[in-house]
Parts: C-alpha cells; structure tokens; sequence
C-alpha cells in the first residue's frame, strides 16, 4: 500500500481543522465471503490509519459489498443499519478511537415496505453512529433498479447533515453527487468545511441492457471538485477505489483518482490507481481569501434563485427541461 500524507508535527487544534484519511484499495465484490473480507481489510487499514493519528478515515461507495451489485446481490447481502457489519465497524471505530465513514447497501423496512438505499454510515470515534446517509441522487439506470431515492419525503431533518468530529464540521455527499453544485452549496451554507464524497467512479461500463458504455465517466477530479471547492470554501475529500470488479459477464474498472482538495480549489493530496492511503491534516486557516473583495456565500442573493427548485424553467421559445 501507498502512503500519502500532508500532515503536521501536531493534530490541528481541536474545532480548527481535522487529521483526515481516505483508503482507497481494490476488494472482492458479491458475496458474503467478499463481506466478511471488507471488513478484515477495513480493520487493517484503520489500524495503519491510526499510525498517523487519523481521526477519521472514509471508505469507497459501497464498501461492505462492492459496487458491482445487481438487484438480486442487493437484496441478499444489504443489512439493517443496525445490522452485524455496521456493528462491527463501530467496535473497530470505538477500539481504534476514530471516526469512520462506512459506506454500505442498507435493508430499510421502517416504512411498512421493505426499500434498500445505496447508504453511508458515519459511525464516531466512540462507535456510536452519527448519522445514515441515503443516497439522494442516483446514477444511471442499474442504480436506480437496485436502490430507492434517499429522503423522498419533504421535510425531513436527517437531508443533508452536518456532522462534527473532533468539534470540525463535516457533510456526506455520495459518488454522483459530486456533480450537483447546489448540494455542495447547501452543506457549505450549513457550515460544513469539509465535505467527503466516497465513490466508485469507473472508466466504460457495462448498462442495464448488456451493452457497453460509449462514453467513459468523466474525470471529475480535474474540474468540477476543485471548482465545488473553490466557490465553497471548503475541503473536499473524493474517496474511491481502483482495479475491476466482475460479476457474471460484466467488469467495472475504476479510475483510482482519490483526492483531497483544499478551499482554493487545488490538490493536496491525489493517487495514482493503486491501493493508497491519503492522509492530510485540514485546518482552513491555512489557506487564505481568493479574491481582494467579495465573498461567494454571503454575496448571495436567494431571492433571485426560484428557478433553481422550478421542475421545468422556462425561456424564450419553451422550457430548458420540458419533459413531464
């Protein structure tokens, strides 16, 4: 495994900055054996993590599981979110004293119906879990025949939460929504300094139909996370894996592109495709303004913005989006 790391002689002060990691790596994907391994491996690395004095560390979309699912492999391996392997890991977050993000496929059945989430577990230092975070944007057709929607129902507190550890804000965004900049916005108008997005951003793919993709995933390391980055004033940490994955006929190749940026928009930390470690102590006060006047979040003006919660905007000639 590769160690890349930009810390300080010292932790930053507590409420001023954070000791983060971020594992990316390669696993087996599918089965209850590929399970109990992630959680092996997991255990291994937060312990190499705490090396450094880590006081939280994330772990790639899907973790438990793998990526590479179908509705079948979902159904059969998601748990509870107070199930055995979230239990586990917070055993592991409570003897290693450091927060952990957890992603994994989540069996829900509050609702009186039995639903399954693509979600992320941010378990604290002491094992108690902070928060549950369902994916709310969903990618493509294959995700959206494994998974329901996070939060559908309006008014709901949990949308969007901000998370404190060691007193530092911190928001959840997953995989695809990277590329949404009003939620990137709303966890930065919330008070989050950093925002941690794990992944499974790939190359080619196979559809829901068989075929294959045309067009890669996109890279959006080299524009759209230091842009979030940089007209929120935060840091983003981007955590995915790398190496394939194969079920049946189909293969997944991912990119291997994990990064931490910081609030001026450039890289702190970035690996190449092989299993890596990224650790980096996050303290905004070392980075200064961008501009000599101005601020992006208190220069706002809200009362301009209804077209950004209009379904369907509409311009000279018909509607941007017009279809129902």
């Amino acid at each position: 495994m590769i160690y890349l790391t930009r810390v300080k002689k010292d932790l930053p002060q507590r409420g001023k900055g954070i000791r983060l990691a971020i594992y990316q790596g390669e696993g087996p994907v599918g089965t209850p054996e590929a399970v109990q391994s992630n959680i092996e491996k997991l255990e291994e690395v937060a312990k190499e993590a705490k090396k450094y004095d880590a006081q939280l560390i994330s772990f790639p979309e899907l973790y438990l599981t793998g990526y590479a699912l179908n509705r079948d492999l979902v159904k059969q391996l998601a748990e509870e979110v107070n199930g055995p392997s979230v239990r586990k890991v917070s055993e592991i977050a409570k003897d290693s004293d450091m927060a952990i993000i957890f992603p994994y496929p989540e069996r829900d059945s509050s609702s009186g119906e039995i639903r399954y989430y693509d979600s992320i577990a941010f378990i604290n230092s002491d094992g108690s879990l902070l928060h549950n975070y369902r994916k709310t944007h969903l990618f493509g057709q294959a995700e959206k025949n494994n998974f329901s929607s996070g939060y559908t129902e309006t008014g709901n507190e949990n949308l969007f939460s901000i998370v404190k550890v060691a007193d530092f804000p911190v928001g959840l965004l997953n995989c695809y929504e990277a590329e949404f900049p009003e939620l990137s916005r709303i966890l930065a108008l919330k008070g989050a300094k950093l925002i941690i997005i794990p992944t499974a951003a790939d190359y080619h793919y196979t559809l829901s139909d068989g075929k294959r993709t045309q067009v890669p995933y996109p890279d959006v390391t080299k524009i759209i996370i230091p842009a979030n980055a940089y007209f929120n004033k935060l840091f983003i940490a981007y955590s995915n894996r790398y190496g394939s994955e194969t079920v049946g006929e189909n293969s997944w190749q991912y990119r291997g592109n994990s990064i931490i940026c910081d609030p001026n928009g450039d890289l702190l930390l970035a690996a190449r495709p092989e299993e890596t470690l990224l650790i980096a102590d996050l303290i905004p006060s070392d980075f200064g303004p961008t501009h000599p006047e101005g601020d992006y979040l208190k220069d706002r003006r809200p009362e301009l913005y209804h077209g950004l919660i209009a379904k369907n905007v509409e311009f000279e000639g018909g509607y941007a989006y017009p279809d129902k």
